[in-house]
């Protein structure tokens, strides 16, 4: 759905690829169908999807979420906010908008952070 990378790369499109494994999934594992994965080109340091790849089992029914999604605009962290039943094949979506966030989460804030916590509980600083 959208760009794949060689597209994007051909019109000259910046990307950035996020990638999730089925092998992590639950639902998969417990179907014995834990091979596949979903990748995701988004915007460079956005959550706007410029195109999706689904490779596995229920590949198809997946793609809906994405196909809704960059039809009206939202991004990955709405995805990532939506609930999920679980264990469903669905969370695959919700897992790979969580490891573009993780990819994105601000370093030099969370190690501030992480200080100034450990200064307020009378740790060392």
């Amino acid at each position: 759905m959208g760009l794949n990378e060689q597209d994007a790369r051909q019109k000259g499109i910046a990307y950035e690829v996020t990638r999730y494994g089925l092998a992590d999934l639950d639902r998969a594992i417990a179907d014995s169908a834990a091979h596949g994965f979903v990748k995701v080109l988004t915007e460079p340091g956005k959550d706007q999807i410029l195109g999706v790849t689904i490779v596995g089992e229920h590949a198809g029914d997946l793609l809906a979420e994405f196909v809704l999604a960059m039809k009206h605009g939202l991004g990955l962290n709405k995805i990532l906010g939506a609930i999920h039943s679980y264990p469903t094949w669905a969370e695959a979506n919700k897992c790979a908008a969580g490891e573009w966030k993780r990819n994105h989460a601000p370093q030099r804030m969370l190690a501030w952070l992480e200080r100034y916590h450990g200064w307020m509980r009378g740790g060392a600083a």
